[in-house]
């Protein structure tokens, strides 16, 4: 929600996709003007539906992001040689052992 009691919606959303947290936002609102949605969008969130709205619309939409976001899950496993690295669980394994990393080394070699 846009319009939250002590923090912007839009904040929420930054802090997580500052983090690489890429988990579908859908952003509720009753600011529905195209400024508003354009600026909600490019916040970092995935869709954009504005109050009041049917349920049915609701839960298409949820069901649209639940759909991008399980095609996206197929590449969130990296191999390279006997290095496997997990996005989703933060795990990295070699030749199948566990290898314990801080987050930002995870980051790096993620970004690598």
């Amino acid at each position: 929600d846009r319009m939250l009691p002590r923090r912007d919606g839009l904040s929420v959303i930054a802090g997580l996709r500052s983090r690489g947290n890429t988990t579908p936002v859908l952003i509720l609102s009753a600011l529905g003007e195209v400024d508003d949605r354009v600026t909600g969008l490019r916040a970092g969130g995935d869709d954009y539906l504005t109050k009041p709205y049917a349920f049915s619309e609701l839960l298409a939409r949820v069901e649209v992001l639940n759909r991008r976001a399980s095609a996206r899950e197929a590449e969130t496993l990296y191999r390279v040689g006997d290095l496997e690295l997990d996005r989703l669980s933060h795990s990295v394994r070699r030749a199948a052992r566990e290898i314990t990393l801080q987050p930002r080394e995870f980051r790096l070699l993620e970004y690598l």
